[in-house]
């Protein structure tokens, strides 16, 4: 008999507030990049540099992250990473030198990052089958409200209190709030005695007999599918984690104010909003890899269109069509992953993809921040994302479904 109300929609809501707190902390970053210039004299190449580490370490404590879902499931992990990114944040209200930047956000916050995406998603992966785009796609929508609120957020609190006091009140809010929502969480409906998408509750004796499908990592790392998705991972989040840090100080040297600058990475995370509902919802109609390469056209035109702006509202369109990119392609891969090697090991197999776009994602910000104190412009680096984007679509036209003798096994 179907429950009247279905467990998974908990781990939905909890999935969505984890990715806003989260992804808002990570986007608030961009916010401080002139203040920490003015007072510490730092270069950007530096400042860039601690978020290149924080992604770096994501990435691979991502990895053990996802195998201990796999195992013990998210609660208590979920736990831990908000104690880590709560800390990393209050601590760098105190700090005076560039090794600590680096130690508190890049290694604490980083630790903290870890979990919000390799968590939540591999967990919806195996509340939900059927609906599995679909529901992703709303629990990544809790990214874009991150990506729309973190940056208004910080910026009001850094007109009223200053940067220091602000990441002291960003840390304690995320502290408890990332605790409070990782009561929620739990592994997989079968634990609970119950079926994925809401298809009643399991017979007696049925838990015991139920395994769940998929490859293991050892048989996913044979297939080159695996590969290619790791290296499509790599480029693209090369050029999604170079924006999210480097389009507020290159709206303020556009000219903006810095709560309008802050507006253009609003717009980005409102807009993604939409893309992660609509390719979430192709996801489950279309298939990931088709989904991907939408989304791949979609962001190559907004880079063509970056480096022919040249006034506010060129820019402000850019984040429009940007965002949408942006947030479709972090809401199919998850879902794309379980479709090809299932849920098995579905935690470890995404935490290995996401670590080699957190890869890309610390060398991105980190080129372009290089570049901009060598030339004096982003012009170089907007080249080269348009390059790196369509490497990632030719990389998607080569990926083909998994033969069906490697399927069965």
């Amino acid at each position: 008999m179907k429950a009247r109300y279905y467990y998974g929609y908990n781990i939905v809501a909890a999935g969505f507030t984890i990715q806003a707190l989260c992804i808002g902390a990570m986007f608030a970053y961009g916010v401080f990049f002139k203040e920490l210039q003015a007072e510490f004299g730092w270069s950007r190449t530096t400042i860039a540099g601690a978020s290149s580490l924080a992604f770096i370490i994501m990435g691979a404590v991502g990895i053990l992250a996802g195998r201990l879902n796999d195992r013990i499931g998210p609660r208590v992990l979920i736990v831990a990473s908000a104690g880590f990114l709560g800390l990393g944040y209050m601590l760098m209200s105190r700090m005076q030198s560039p090794w600590q930047l680096y130690l508190m956000y890049g290694g604490l916050a980083g630790i903290g990052f870890s979990t919000h995406d390799v968590i939540t998603l591999s967990t919806v992966a195996r509340w939900f089958v059927k609906r599995r785009g679909v529901m992703s796609g709303i629990v990544k929508v809790g990214t874009g409200f991150g990506q729309l609120l973190g940056p208004m957020i910080a910026t009001l609190l850094l007109s009223i209190f200053g940067w220091r006091n602000s990441n002291l009140i960003i840390g304690t809010v995320i502290l408890a709030s990332l605790v409070a929502a990782a009561q929620v969480m739990r592994r997989d409906p079968r634990g609970m005695g119950l079926l994925p998408d809401d298809d009643g509750d399991m017979a007696d004796g049925q838990a015991a007999a139920v395994e769940e499908p998929g490859f293991s990592m050892k048989e996913a790392a044979r297939m080159k599918q695996f590969w290619i998705i790791c290296i499509a991972q790599f480029v693209v989040l090369c050029c999604l984690l170079t924006v999210v840090v480097h389009i507020v100080p290159y709206a303020r040297d556009f000219g903006l104010a810095p709560a309008y600058a802050a507006g253009v990475l609003s717009a980005i995370g409102g807009v993604s909003i939409l893309g992660r509902i609509v390719m979430g919802a192709a996801n489950d109609r279309i298939g990931g890899r088709r989904a991907l390469i939408i989304c791949l056209i979609v962001l190559f035109c907004s880079f063509v269109w970056l480096q022919l702006a040249t006034n506010v509202w060129m820019l402000f369109l850019f984040a429009v069509v940007y965002g949408f990119a942006h947030g479709g392609f972090f809401t199919v891969v998850s879902p794309m992953v379980a479709e090809l090697f299932g849920t098995g090991s579905h935690g470890l197999l995404f935490g290995v993809i996401l670590f080699s776009g957190t890869l890309g994602g610390a060398v991105g910000p980190l080129m372009a921040g290089w570049t901009f104190d060598v030339t004096g412009s982003y012009r170089m680096v907007f080249l080269v994302l348009s390059v790196l984007t369509l490497i990632g679509f030719v990389l998607m036209i080569l990926l083909r479904p998994i033969a069906a003798r490697e399927a069965g096994r």
